[in-house]
């Protein structure tokens, strides 16, 4: 009777409610397996908070550590936090659904509406067939990924750890998750032009969507003008992001000793497309970023909060979300009635969503910054710089990650959670989702 009232309950809570639930199990699970003794190194210990942080890091693929991974974790204890990038890069319903398939059971109407969410798609149609392109896209990524990484890493390390290594990098850079064996990130590797370039296309190809990167690998067959507009969207925002944060990472650390000055210039190149392609919600560094010039760190902010693509492994409020408002703002100055992308018009109900998910999500961030501020000592600019990182899922930090307090910590946490899952996802979880049936008089009021 208790297992049936438990199953009733399950059955009538909401598609977002059942995502979250879902994401909690599996991070009390990881928090579990972090703790036991053969996931740490001898004479190592890790506190439940530091285990919680880690595993939501991982799952989130955020890439924040307040632990240095490959000094505190053995070999056992990479792999389990190796399983849960992959675990939040395919994600958790995605993986669980895929179990339930194998094991022969079919797939409901709900499930297809989990899945739905958690890809942020706009229909649950053709979800068996998705799934079967999304595992052979991804595993095929990764495998080659990791086989290049290995050759250039057996430059640097054994030939046994530089195929860990390899696979670890790639899994971790295409799941736009940010963590690292090495202790300085890639620093080490700034020069190393294979590595720099295979994570960096790595990051772009998890970043842009799942659909997006089917689209790409059927062009032969398909026309450009034929690919659909959110794929279109999210490679004309993509490369713009990428080439503008390019250059303007270049031209501001370009004579910055603490980053580029020492380098030539095809070094500068290389290491600004990095950082501009890595601030894509993916976490890794080539530069030491503790004293990046103040302009920087500013664009950083914007870049991070864009994110990446929806459907994809990455955070943020998404490329398309900020394309569309974009161009809504160029058609209210234009004086248009509606909103037109590659001849097509965008319906107002998605205008809307953008519009919900820029506002809750500034309100969010802004709300735990001043809170980390008010507690902590840290100067302004690395808190706003930790706290976007972890909503936007970027992980990448100024160095203040390891010496927050409680309290900082358990918010990053939560600000991780959200970031991955969406505001928006979350926000509807708590919140009536049932339309109003009432219409007041119009009104006008005077703006800007």
């Amino acid at each position: 009777m208790r297992k049936l009232s438990l199953l009733k309950k399950w059955d009538s809570l909401s598609p977002y409610r059942k995502l979250i639930f879902g994401f909690l199990i599996a991070i009390f699970i990881g928090v579990i397996l972090l703790k036991m003794p053969f996931s740490l190194r001898e004479n190592q210990n890790i506190s439940v908070l530091d285990s919680l942080f880690t595993i939501v890091s991982a799952i989130c693929v955020t890439g924040l550590s307040v632990v240095d991974i490959s000094q505190v974790f053995t070999p056992i204890g990479q792999l389990v936090i190796l399983f849960f990038i992959q675990l939040g890069g395919l994600g958790v319903m995605t993986v669980s659904i895929i179990v339930f398939l194998l094991i022969g059971k079919k797939m409901t109407f709900e499930t297809r509406e989990l899945l739905k969410e958690e890809r942020n798609s706009n229909s649950n149609g053709g979800i068996t067939n998705f799934i079967k392109y999304l595992l052979l896209t991804v595993f095929f990524i990764e495998i080659l990924g990791a086989l290049i990484l290995a050759y250039g890493f057996s430059k640097y390390l054994p030939l046994e750890k530089s195929f860990f290594y390899g696979l670890f990098h790639s899994i971790s850079a295409f799941c736009n998750a940010g963590f690292s064996l090495f202790t300085d990130s890639l620093e080490s590797f700034k020069y190393d032009k294979i590595i720099s370039l295979t994570i960096s296309f790595l990051i772009v190809l998890g970043g842009i969507g799942f659909v997006t990167i089917n689209s790409l690998f059927i062009i032969k067959k398909k026309k450009l003008k034929n690919l659909s507009l959110t794929s279109k969207f999210a490679l004309l925002i993509t490369f713009f992001l990428l080439t503008l944060g390019t250059v303007l990472f270049l031209i501001f650390e370009y004579n910055n000793p603490s980053t580029l000055k020492n380098m030539k210039f095809l070094d500068k190149l290389l290491n600004s497309f990095f950082q501009s392609v890595t601030l894509r919600t993916a976490g890794f560094n080539t530069v030491p970023l503790e004293n990046i010039r103040s302009a920087t760190v500013f664009i950083s902010y914007i870049f991070m909060f864009i994110g990446a693509s929806p459907g994809s492994t990455g955070g943020g409020i998404k490329t398309t979300t900020f394309g569309i408002l974009i161009f809504y703002a160029l058609g209210v100055l234009k004086r248009k009635e509606y909103v037109e992308v590659f001849k097509r018009r965008i319906d107002w109900e998605l205008i809307n969503k953008a519009l919900a998910i820029v506002v809750i999500s500034v309100f969010y961030i802004i709300t735990i910054i001043t809170i980390i501020l008010s507690i902590e000592s840290f100067s302004i600019d690395k808190v706003i710089y930790e706290v976007i990182s972890a909503f936007s899922t970027t992980g990448l930090s100024m160095g203040i990650t390891s010496s927050l307090g409680a309290i900082s910590k358990v918010l990053i946490i939560v600000t991780m959670f959200i970031g991955r899952l969406g505001p928006m996802t979350v926000a509807l979880a708590f919140t009536n989702n049932k339309k109003s049936l009432v219409k007041y008089p119009k009104e006008d009021i005077l703006i800007g």
